[in-house]
């Protein structure tokens, strides 16, 4: 069972990753634009993580450190989930809905990660 939740996160943090140059628009509209030093820096940064992570999620040598990675990194975006609540208060109800749901479902990415993350003993290899 943690195989296939290792290779869903693996999965969704690459392609996430990968969105972030492919869309950094989207991703630049959800930061806060007070951090420094610009709203682009962060879309790039978090998108390198993400495709840092998911490829280390799913090979098994590097499952555990990349699953570690993974709930540190949701925790560093979480003010951007925060932020982009805040900020779409304004916005029709279907896109405040997506908004509001955001936030809880970070928690079952961490929990996820989690799951991932110790299934598997430190130092443990499998082949």
């Amino acid at each position: 069972m943690w195989n296939a939740i290792a290779i869903v996160l693996g999965l969704f943090f690459t392609l996430a990753g990968v969105m972030h140059f492919a869309n950094p628009s989207f991703f630049d509209a959800i930061v806060p634009p007070w951090l420094w030093p610009s709203e682009r820096f962060w879309t790039y940064a978090s998108g390198v993580a993400e495709l840092v992570v998911g490829p280390l999620i799913l090979v098994p040598r590097t499952c555990r450190v990349g699953a570690l990675g993974a709930i540190v990194l949701l925790i560093a975006v979480y003010p951007a989930n925060l932020y982009m609540t805040w900020d779409w208060r304004d916005h029709s109800v279907g896109q405040q809905f997506l908004s509001w749901a955001r936030l809880p479902f970070q928690f079952v990415f961490i929990w996820a990660a989690w799951m991932v993350a110790r299934s598997q003993p430190s130092g443990y290899a499998r082949s």
